[in-house]
This record gives C-alpha cells, sequence and structure tokens, in this order.
C-alpha cells in the first residue's frame, strides 16, 4: 500500500510512520501542513522549520504547504496536498483527539483515500514503553501543565522521564502523551532514521507557566 505519513517531526507521528513501516507499506511522503497560529488544534507547531531536515534524515521526500487562516485554511492545505500526491492513503499519529481526527478523516473522505490512525485510543503508558524500547531519541521541547517547568525542555525522553511523567499523571492527571497539549516533542534520531539530527544552537522561551525550546541551529549527520 502506498501511503503518505502526515508528519510533524514529534515522537507520536514519527511513531505512526515506524508502524507503518513495520507493516510493509510504502511510505512515499512526507505530508506537513504548517498552521498559521501557533494555537492550531489541528497540527504540531514548534520547530516544523525542522520537517525538511527530518526528512532527509528518514530518507522521504517531504510535501509541506502553509495553512490560510482558520480550520477551513488548515484542511484546505491538507486536501491540497493530498489531492495531488497519487497516494491510497494517509497515516496520522492521533491517539485521543476526535477533532483531529474525525477532520483529517472527512478530508480522506473526501479524495476517496484511507486514513490510517495506528496509534487510536493506545494505552498511553504503553505506548511511551513502545517509543523507548523502540530506540527513538525524544527531545521535550515544548511544555504548558502544571508541574512541567523549563527544566523539561530540552530533556530526552528516557527511563527517568517517563518514570517522573507517571507520577506527575497520577498527581494532577497529566496525559503521559502530551494528549492535551501538555507538552510537545521533536525526534531526532530512531530505527527508521539513515542519518541523525543534531542540536547545535537553541533557546528557551518562557512565558507564564509555559514555555518553547526554538531550535536556531541543527545538522544532519550521520550515525
Amino acid at each position: 500500500m502506498d501511503v503518505a505519513c502526515l508528519y510533524s517531526g514529534g515522537k507520536d507521528s514519527t511513531y505512526a510512520l515506524y508502524v507503518a513501516q513495520q507493516r510493509g507499506w510504502e511510505i512515499s511522503n512526507l505530508v506537513t501542513v504548517v498552521p498559521e497560529s501557533v494555537e492550531s488544534m489541528m497540527y504540531h507547531v514548534p520547530n516544523l522549520h525542522l520537517v525538511s531536515k527530518l526528512s532527509e534524515c528518514l530518507g522521504i521526500p517531504l510535501l509541506q504547504k502553509a495553512a490560510g487562516e482558520g480550520e477551513k485554511g488548515e484542511l484546505d492545505a491538507l486536501r491540497s496536498i493530498l489531492k495531488d500526491a497519487g497516494v491510497d492513503g494517509i497515516v496520522t499519529g492521533t491517539i485521543m483527539s476526535d477533532y483531529q481526527k474525525s477532520r483529517i478523516d472527512r478530508v480522506c473522505n473526501d479524495l476517496g483515500l484511507k486514513s490510517f490512525s495506528p496509534l487510536w485510543r493506545r494505552d498511553q503508558a504503553n505506548l511511551l514503553d513502545d517509543y523507548l524500547l523502540t530506540g527513538f531519541k525524544i527531545l521535550i521541547v515544548g511544555v504548558a501543565a502544571e508541574g512541567l517547568d523549563r527544566s523539561w525542555l530540552g530533556r530526552e525522553l528516557d527511563e527517568k522521564a517517563r518514570q517522573d511523567l507517571i507520577a506527575l499523571s497520577e498527581k494532577t492527571g497529566v496525559s503521559l502523551c502530551g494528549e492535551g497539549g501538555e507538552f510537545e516533542s521533536l525526534v531526532i534520531d530512531g530505527p527508521n532514521f539513515q542519518k541523525k539530527l543534531e542540536i547545535m544552537e537553541s533557546t528557551v522561551e518562557w512565558k507564564g507557566s509555559s514555555g518553547v525550546l526554538r531550535i536556531l541551529q541543527a545538522v544532519v549527520s550521520l550515525k
């Protein structure tokens, strides 16, 4: 099956891509929509400027388009890319968001494409285990929840971070996969990466009780 993958560079879309590859599907393209608003409910936003480098790391061509204003603009951008992509369907990393899944499904239905969400409704603790056991190197690049302070920005999502997230979730109800927007991630290496991404320069932007790690310079290097 020839499919595209809706890709942000975060852990969920990267793992969904990996699952599709493990099933033997041909991933012809990565698809990235760049929303106009940082408050987009449809798409991951932090450090989207790195997806072209991650495309090189993964060895998969990238189709990217800037979205117009609002939900309509965001869905029109996705529709425009998929219409000309020449694929049978699209893989997404959505886990819990009915808002996101229903709209992607609608776009695919309009175009006669299949919509695949291999992580849909998976247990989030199990997903975290899978991310780590599979060998992805994941950095936390955005936080917006009680208990996730600026020390989390740039932190690798390793076994210690996993344990800390579980403890925090038990205390405050934070989603273990950040499904409520509690945190955002960036994958810089993994089992399906031909090359890896190295962060050379970054800066923390903190406002109130939330913040983002802005990647200012990154290079693609051999593993």
